[in-house]
C-alpha cells in the first residue's frame, strides 16, 4: 500500500428530526462526534479491481456501487482527471447499516486520501461542497471531528468544547436499514423539536457532558427499535451497567453507545459485553477528540 486515510466512526451524540418537508427530506439537528476506531481506505500499488473489499464486514457488500468509488470518480471528474482512479482497498471493520456514518467515512476518507495523493488545489470546505452530493453525513465525515450539523445533515458548526468521551460501541449484529427506521418514523408521526439545545457548561468532564445529553435525545431511537427489536436489549443492558454515564443509539442504529467515565471502565464493559454475547460486536473507544487534521 502506498498511502491509506482513516475512516472513523461517527456517532450522534444527540439526534433531533423534524418532519419532512415538501421535498421529502427530514431537518434535524445534531452533534456528531468521531470515534478512534473505523475503517481504512487504502491506495493499492498493484493491479487489481477498481476497489477490493476486506474486513470483517467486508462479506456481502458489493464493490461496484460502493461509494468509495463513486467519491473517487467524481473527485477525478472535478479535477478534470482523464485517467482513471487508481485501484483501492477498503478494510471495512465497522458494521454495515449500523448508525456509525461507515459508507459516509468510507467516501470522505476516500476523497481526502486522493486529493492528498493527486495534490489537488481544493481545500476542506471544496471537499465538503463536493461530499455532499454523496450524502448527508460525508461533509461531517471529511471533517472527521466533533460538529454540530443542521437543514440535512450538511450545515456544519463548531461543536461544543468536550473532553474525550471514553465509551464502548455495541452492535447486536443486525442491520437497520435508514430508510425503514425513516418510515416507521413517519408512520408514527412523533416528529421532534428543533430548538437549539443549549451547550454544556466550560469544562464539565465527561460526567457533566453525559448530565447535559441526557436531557436530549435520539428521535429515531423508537422506531429503530421497531425495526430491529433488538436494539431495546442492547439498550437496556447498556443502560443497567454500572460502568455507563450514558446510553442512547447512534444515528438510525443498529449500534447503540455507553459514555463511561474513564477509558478503564469502558474497557472494563466491553469485556463483559464481549463475553455475555459473543455474537454482539463490541468495541472500547474514544470519541469526540479531533482525528483527522486535514482541513
Amino acid at each position: 500500500m502506498s498511502a491509506s486515510a482513516f475512516a472513523p466512526a461517527k456517532v450522534n451524540l444527540y439526534l433531533h428530526v423534524g418532519p419532512p418537508g415538501a421535498d421529502g427530506y427530514h431537518p434535524l439537528d445534531s452533534l456528531m462526534v468521531f470515534a478512534d476506531v473505523g475503517d481504512e481506505v487504502s491506495i493499492s500499488t498493484g493491479p487489481g479491481p477498481a476497489l477490493r473489499l476486506t474486513g470483517p464486514f467486508a462479506t456481502g457488500l458489493e464493490a461496484g456501487d460502493n461509494l468509495v468509488l463513486l467519491a473517487a470518480r467524481q473527485l477525478a471528474q472535478k479535477l478534470g482527471r482523464a485517467e482513471p482512479p487508481p485501484a483501492l482497498l477498503l478494510e471495512k471493520r465497522l458494521p454495515v447499516a449500523a448508525g456509525l456514518g461507515g459508507g459516509s467515512a468510507d467516501a470522505a476518507a476516500t476523497l481526502r486520501l486522493l486529493s492528498r495523493a493527486w495534490a489537488s488545489p481544493m481545500s476542506g470546505k471544496d471537499l465538503e461542497t463536493l461530499a455532499a452530493d454523496l450524502g448527508s453525513d460525508v461533509p461531517a465525515c471529511i471533517r472527521s471531528r466533533p460538529v454540530t450539523a443542521t437543514g440535512r445533515g450538511e450545515v456544519l458548526a463548531p461543536a461544543p468544547d468536550l473532553p474525550g468521551l471514553p465509551a464502548v460501541l455495541v452492535n447486536p449484529g443486525v442491520a437497520c436499514p435508514t430508510g425503514a427506521v425513516y418510515r416507521a418514523f413517519d408512520a408514527a408521526g412523533r416528529f421532534g423539536d428543533l430548538s437549539p439545545p443549549s451547550r454544556p457548561a466550560p469544562n464539565s468532564g465527561v460526567s457533566g457532558v453525559a448530565g447535559w445529553l441526557s436531557g436530549l435525545r435520539n428521535d429515531l431511537e423508537a422506531p429503530a427499535i421497531a425495526v430491529a427489536p433488538v436494539i431495546a436489549t442492547v439498550l437496556e443492558r447498556l443502560r443497567a451497567a454500572p460502568e455507563t454515564l450514558l446510553a442512547r443509539l447512534s444515528g438510525s442504529g443498529a449500534t447503540g453507545f455507553a459514555l463511561c467515565r474513564d477509558a478503564p471502565a469502558a474497557a472494563r464493559l466491553a469485556a463483559v459485553l464481549a463475553e455475555e454475547h459473543p455474537a454482539w460486536w463490541v468495541q472500547a473507544c474514544r470519541l469526540g477528540a479531533p482525528l483527522a487534521p486535514f482541513v
